[in-house]
């Protein structure tokens, strides 16, 4: 459960944040230019040449992530799967860029089950915490009610705003505005 508060304010920092980037509440988000404005560097596993065609193969293929941040001396990067689809690319920067807004800090080292050495996770709590946050990102309460109100399909909102199918049903659930939407529309 989330300390109380703590909803209102992650709606709060996105339409923030879209302020300062120059981005209308009710328009997609792009993560990248995000992670750029908050200085962080995003690599997709398709930019390492140094690796092997075998090594990258292995790296796409290991189910036990999806994105990670390294932090460098004085810089972060943000590491993405190249062969994930561009909306679960974007929903993973964003993830990530979520857990810098928060400032988590990653509380060890594990293996993944293909044997890979990776950066260790965050608390269940601060998993969660930053899960609400990057869905509010990328589809705060104005994108929703501008979405239902333009978007027929949720297919192509999803493409549009660069999020799943899956993670606009539930935001539309969880904000109320599916709801909402139809009490006025009955």
């Amino acid at each position: 459960m989330f300390e109380r508060g703590y909803k209102t304010w992650c709606e709060q920092i996105s339409l923030r944040l879209r302020v300062e980037l120059g981005v209308r509440s009710s328009d997609p988000l792009d993560s990248w230019k995000l992670a750029e404005y908050l200085n962080v560097e995003v690599k997709t596993t398709g930019q390492f040449s140094a690796l092997s065609r075998e090594d990258r193969l292995q790296l796409e293929q290991d189910d036990s992530w999806s994105a990670v941040t390294l932090e460098v001396p004085g810089r972060k990067v943000v590491i993405l799967k190249d062969s994930n689809s561009p909306g679960r690319k974007s929903s993973d920067l964003t993830h990530e860029l979520a857990h810098q807004l928060l400032d988590h800090k990653a509380n060890g080292i594990g293996v993944s089950m293909g044997g890979h050495l990776m950066v260790h996770a965050f608390s269940r709590e601060e998993e969660d915490q930053a899960n609400w946050l990057s869905a509010c990102l990328l589809l705060p309460r104005p994108a929703l009610l501008h979405i239902k109100k333009l978007f027929r399909d949720d297919a192509e909102a999803a493409r549009v705003y660069k999020v799943s199918v899956a993670m606009l049903k539930y935001r539309l659930g969880v904000t109320g505005v599916t709801y909402q939407l139809r009490r006025t529309n009955t």
